[in-house]
């Protein structure tokens, strides 16, 4: 099983595309997610959607807005208020996690490890086989 971040950008016509990449593939969209944490004393969001893994070549893609939106907890905001009515379209819930922020790793690739064994910890995504 090959579980991979695919980052699609921080700015408003990427969270644009996410959300569009849930609505299309509703049968496919596992979860949907929001990593919260801190990136230079601001508390910043995540937002992801996990797919279900490809039935072909064993693949699950989780496509992430890294650390572009303002955290929802601390202050209302529309970023965050379009991917709730997408989550609400497709029937998710939002899964909401605080997670070290990606500053603290020397490569995206070390942090983007760090999150997937979270959600294998805690079964969001299936373990290493």
């Amino acid at each position: 099983m090959i579980q991979r971040f695919i980052e699609l950008g921080e700015g408003l016509s990427d969270i644009y595309e996410l959300m569009e990449l849930a609505r299309y593939n509703k049968e496919r969209v596992q979860h949907m997610m929001a990593f919260h944490t801190i990136v230079k004393e601001r508390p910043v969001t995540s937002l992801c959607v996990v797919m279900k893994p490809t039935a072909e070549g064993k693949f699950q893609a989780i496509y992430v807005c890294r650390e572009g939106v303002p955290n929802p907890n601390m202050m209302e905001n529309k970023r965050y208020s379009l991917f709730q009515q997408t989550a609400e379209e497709v029937e998710k819930t939002i899964i909401q996690l605080d997670v070290k922020p990606s500053t603290l790793f020397p490569e995206k690739d070390l942090y983007y490890q760090h999150l997937i064994a979270i959600l294998r910890l805690n079964h969001y995504i299936l373990p290493l086989q």
